[in-house]
């Protein structure tokens, strides 16, 4: 294969997997707090460009393949989440909180210092309540809906054993075949152009701590810091500085159309800058820039692909949406429940946060985050005192 065929088809592909396995996440995320039909499809397309143009600028100014996402674990949150007062308009001002955090922390290197100091454990629980939800939905839908679930079950099911990347895409697409030989919703009024719908961002207290701040949080850790991981593991070492400037400033552009949160790739990245993009590593650049291309690109069919969401019962979009953040369960759980001394902390965080209750007008990811980090303190102080009187307590009596 060609010196630039082979990255040019990698790019493809993994523009593809990216959008396909999580676009119907960004949806239902979108949905959930507050956004109309255009609005959540206008989002898409916000997403779809701002990554797209952040990965082809750093592509091409770097030289190396460095994947722009959406934040999926974001879109999870906003799930969990629900509505929130001030309704969608109080969600596009969080979007913009959190993408002016992200730059924020590039400029102000304190502030990463103090989110590194967040126990892994506790981050990583969040992130398992926040996406058990939507995990548990593939079971949901096979109960409520057997004869359209279980065949997007099995192929998603058969391609995880045979061709892992195209596991999600193809439960997709036995969704798509199951809502048409279903009939599907009425779509009258529904456009399947896509359409840029601006919203005035408001700001709530609530949504900015229920919102902005969790969002900020797991898009942090759970895109951000592995994104770097993975182009670590392979050679690459880009300055994280202008990484996050970049993103964050793409974010809040984004936000105001709708978008929630674009960041460094964590599970795509691999598919650019592995050996299968090219031998070479100084020629992986092309297949990010090439997926920044197909994102942009496939932002063009975000009305159509809105309308394949409200054309099918929810239960149903949500389960391939779970289908494909399984793998990020597993890794949330297993990171969560590692450290011993940790555990019970992080088992608290993760019960509050998968709750789904809502205090105060403040969404449960907040309030488990914060019950574990309380725990985690209380259990500290306790065990303080018996490390400083263990030097004076009496000798045992021979």
């Amino acid at each position: 294969m060609g010196r630039v065929t082979q990255p040019l088809l990698a790019g493809i592909v993994t523009g593809l997997v990216a959008f396909a396995s999580s676009f119907a996440v960004v949806l239902a995320g979108l949905r959930s707090v507050g956004a109309d039909p255009g609005q959540a499809a206008s989002g898409l397309l916000a997403l779809c460009a701002a990554g797209g143009a952040a990965a082809i600028w750093f592509g091409l100014r770097r030289r190396m393949p460095i994947s722009i996402a959406w934040s999926t674990p974001g879109a999870a949150l906003l799930v969990s989440t629900g509505a929130v007062e001030g309704g969608f308009a109080a969600a596009v001002g969080a979007f913009l909180v959190c993408g002016l955090l992200i730059a924020v922390t590039g400029l102000f290197t304190p502030l990463g210092r103090w989110i590194a100091t967040i126990p892994q454990p506790l981050a990583a629980a969040m992130l398992a309540g926040v996406l058990l939800e939507l995990c548990v939905a593939p079971a949901r839908a096979v109960a409520e809906v057997p004869m359209m679930a279980i065949p997007v079950v099995l192929v998603w099911a058969l391609l995880s054993r045979f061709a892992r990347p195209w596991a999600v895409p193809g439960a997709l697409a036995a969704a798509a075949v199951a809502i048409g030989i279903d009939g599907g919703a009425d779509l009258e009024g529904v456009g399947l152009l896509p359409a840029v719908t601006p919203t005035m961002p408001q700001w709530s207290p609530a949504a900015l701590i229920s919102i902005a701040f969790p969002l900020y949080l797991v898009t942090m850790a759970s895109q951000n810091v592995p994104g770097m991981a993975v182009l670590a593991g392979y050679g690459y070492r880009p300055e994280l500085r202008g990484l996050l400037v970049g993103t964050g400033a793409g974010t809040a552009v984004a936000a105001p159309f709708g978008g929630h949160a674009i960041n460094l790739a964590a599970i795509t990245a691999a598919l650019a800058a592995g050996p299968d993009a090219h031998p070479d590593p100084e020629r992986r650049w092309i297949a990010s820039v090439t997926a920044g291309s197909t994102m942009i690109v496939l932002g063009l069919g975000s009305g159509l692909a809105t309308a394949l969401v409200l054309a099918s019962p929810p239960v149903l979009i949500e389960a391939v949406a779970g289908l494909a953040l399984l793998g990020a369960l597993a890794s949330a759980v297993g990171a969560a429940v590692a450290d011993p001394d940790r555990r019970e902390a992080a088992v608290v965080t993760f019960a509050v946060t998968a709750s789904g209750v809502t205090i105060a007008g403040v969404g449960a990811a907040f309030w488990g985050l914060l019950a574990g980090a309380s725990l985690l303190l209380l259990h500290h102080r306790r065990a303080a005192p018996a490390v400083e009187e263990a030097p004076t307590a009496p000798a045992p009596t021979p």
